[in-house]
Parts: structure tokens; C-alpha cells; sequence
């Protein structure tokens, strides 16, 4: 069975609708093979939509016309040709939503989910982590009141993000909001939840440290991208003097880069994403590489459902799961239709045990919001929740889907 097409798709909010930008388009692939079997994949956004559409199109010269179950073979080919792979995000996300829907389309004709096709399941469930609850809270009585209720909703774990609109440095008055945010949501949930900060990436060394230093006292289950990414190597000096465990791994693109920050001592708990560090077939590689080095794995899932049910399926076999992210609580409605097929229960997502990702892509709500639109910017950055640096006005907060 041949692959005949491999279609990017863009998909987005419908007008009107104003998402966080992250969250306002989602970047699919379907992959249709000569008998009209079709697969689906998915890649990240973030300012990097349409340029991941367009890698998809490279991609797909190295798949289109090739035995489905030689597949791997289009990768490797690829990997050859593409000379600058290792560093170009584009290439590697498109690279990964292919391989996602090869994999996809191998469960169906086979009649089993990729789990099996990974060795075999060796849980039903997975506990979540809930993000994206905190938009349009600003002062820490709303955090506080928006994690209460995510808690009663059945959530024992929460990620925010407490630094409000501070980037690079960090002034006093930034360190005490952000300090007062993360007391005023322990508080409001009780010892028994485990909160998990986000520092998105963004602090220099000096900052990130005495931000470190202060929320020490809350406990977090980990501290994620303290630094930039640039400065990696100062997480040594991190580890060294915070006692938070260190997570990162969603802008890591090859199993290599896992191993070189393990093995330099700059992360404790890898967070790679399914949809730009090479879909499963990569995916079983840094799964192998966390093992041998006992690193727990709590894969990033900031986009869309096919992402999900993709990560899911990677969750069902990693020997060192810890925990799964999800942002399904705070989805707008028309993200939602796109996909039937799972669920957060409590907490816990069970994973998928029909055939290939175990979802139903309801096609027609693909062709519904299908979309050429660029990206959204401003006021805040697109890679932060909505209303959290900038207050919204209160009609934009009942549009936004949150």
C-alpha cells in the first residue's frame, strides 16, 4: 500500500474568537495512501504555522509514492537531504506530523493502537496536569479562585506561570507578585496538589536563581525552562543552588540533545513534544535514552488533539511516565470538535485502545475552520496565557473559550 498524498492543513479559531495565539490555530497533516486510507498528524505553532506547512511540503516529496510500510525509509532519506534537520524546528515538526499519521495509518490496517505497534501498552491511564486555567487572572485572589476550581473539577496537579510580564530580568516588585501568586495558590489548594512553575524560558541566569530560591518554600514537583534556552548551561549553577527538580525538553529536537543535557546535568525530568522531536519514531529513542539514564518523562501538549492523542499513545509505554500535560479544561469549543476519542476524567486521561490513535477526526469541523490566517500577535507575546500581562476587556475574556 503506496502513500499517495501527504496534505498540510491549517486549522483555525473562527472569527471573532480571541484565543491565546498559541492556541489559535492548529498546524495538521493527513496522509492518504493509494486505497483512500487516511492518517492523521500534527505539528506545533506559535509563530511558526506557515512555515511548518510549508516544510510539510518538503517532507512529503521523500513519502508521497513510497510502500507505507517502508516509511521510516522516507525519514531516514530526509535526514540525509535535510542539512540543517538538527537545528530547524520547521523541518522537525513537519517531519514528526508525518510520521505521526504513517503510524496512525499502520494501527488501523493492522487493527491495533500504536501502543502495540511501541511493544505494547504497559498502563490504561495517565495522570494529568492541568495549563492554560490561569487566563485573565492577574491578581493572586483570581489565581487562587481559578485553581480551586480546577482542583474540584478533579485535578491534583497544576502548572502557571507567576511572572506576569517579567522577561530577562527580574525586579523586586516582579519576585514579590510572583511570589504572593504561587502563596496565594498553595494556599487555595492545600499541600496535596502538586504545583509545577513555568518560567517559559525567559530569565537570565541571576534571575531565574533568585526566583528559584523564593518559591523553593511552595514546593513545586519541578521548576520548567528556568533560563533561556541559550544560556542552558547555566542550569548547572541552577541545580546546584535550587532545590526544585529541573524540567525542559519542548524546544529539544533530536534524541542526541536528550542525552547531552542528562548527561551534562543541566535537566531531571525531560519534557519532549511528540509533534517536533521526530513523532514515534524518534519518540522510542528518547523514550530508550530517559531509561537507561532513569529520567522521568512528562511530555509537553500545548496544541491540539491530534497532538494529545498522539502523546497518549507515547504515555502508554514509557517505562519513567511521570506526568501528562493538558490544557483540554481550557479549550475553546471549536479546537474540541475536531477530535472524538478521549477524555480527561478526574485528573486522568485513558488512553486510547482503538485502532492507530484511537480518535475519530471529524473532517468535516477540519474543513469547517480550515484557514490561511497568520498568526496572531500582541499585547502579550504569543507564547503566553491570555489576560495574564495585559487585562482584558471583560467581552474579549467571554470570547476567548477559557
Amino acid at each position: 500500500m503506496k502513500i499517495r498524498t501527504v496534505e498540510p492543513i491549517e486549522v483555525a479559531a473562527p472569527a471573532g474568537e480571541l484565543s491565546s495565539p498559541w492556541s489559535a490555530t492548529v498546524a495538521l497533516v493527513r496522509v492518504t495512501t493509494e486505497t483512500g486510507a487516511v492518517g492523521w498528524g500534527e505539528a506545533p505553532t506559535t509563530l511558526m504555522t506557515h512555515p511548518v506547512l510549508e516544510s510539510i511540503r518538503e517532507v512529503a516529496r521523500f513519502y508521497e509514492g513510497r510502500e507505507l510500510h517502508a516509511h521510516a525509509a522516507g525519514l531516514r532519506e530526509f535526514e540525509r537531504y535535510s542539512f540543517y534537520r538538527s537545528r530547524s524546528m520547521e523541518a522537525t515538526s513537519a517531519l514528526s506530523a508525518v510520521d505521526i499519521a504513517c503510524h496512525d495509518l499502520l494501527g488501523h490496517e493492522l487493527g491495533v493502537p500504536i501502543s502495540t505497534l511501541l511493544g505494547g501498552r504497559i498502563r490504561d491511564r495517565v495522570r494529568a496536569y492541568s495549563n492554560g486555567w490561569y487566563s485573565d487572572a492577574i491578581e493572586p485572589s483570581e489565581f487562587a479562585t481559578k485553581a480551586r476550581a480546577m482542583v474540584r473539577s478533579g485535578f491534583r496537579a497544576l502548572k502557571f506561570d507567576p511572572f506576569g510580564d517579567q522577561y530577562r530580568t527580574l525586579s523586586v516588585e516582579g519576585l514579590t507578585r510572583a511570589v504572593e501568586r504561587v502563596r496565594a495558590v498553595r494556599q487555595a489548594v492545600g499541600p496535596d496538589v502538586d504545583l509545577l512553575m513555568e518560567y517559559h524560558g525567559r530569565f537570565l541566569p541571576e534571575a531565574a536563581i533568585r526566583a528559584g530560591r523564593a518559591l523553593d518554600e511552595f514546593k513545586p514537583a519541578f521548576m520548567e525552562e528556568p533560563v533561556l534556552p541559550e544560556l542552558a548551561d547555566a542550569l548547572v549553577d541552577f541545580r546546584r543552588v535550587v532545590r526544585t527538580p529541573v524540567a525542559l525538553g519542548e524546544r529539544l529536537l533530536h534524541p542526541a540533545d536528550f542525552e547531552s543535557f542528562l548527561r551534562r546535568g543541566l535537566v531531571d525530568i525531560l519534557q519532549p513534544d511528540i509533534t517536533n522531536s521526530g513523532g514515534f519514531t524518534y519518540g522510542r529513542e528518547i523514550a530508550g535514552v530517559a531509561a537507561a539514564l532513569g529520567a522521568p518523562i512528562a511530555y509537553h501538549n500545548a496544541f491540539g488533539p491530534i497532538q494529545t492523542a498522539a502523546t497518549l499513545q507515547m504515555d502508554a509505554v514509557l517505562p519513567t511516565f511521570f506526568l501528562q500535560e493538558s490544557f483540554e479544561a481550557s479549550w475553546p469549543e471549536w479546537k474540541r470538535s475536531l477530535v472524538r476519542g478521549y477524555a480527561v476524567e478526574d485528573g486522568q486521561f485513558r488512553i486510547p485502545d482503538r485502532p492507530g490513535l484511537g480518535i475519530e477526526v471529524d473532517e468535516r469541523a477540519v474543513e469547517r475552520f480550515r484557514s490561511d490566517a497568520i498568526d496572531a500577535v500582541g499585547p502579550e507575546p504569543p507564547w503566553v496565557i491570555g489576560g495574564t500581562w495585559v487585562r482584558r476587556p471583560a467581552a474579549v475574556r467571554r470570547s476567548s473559550g477559557h
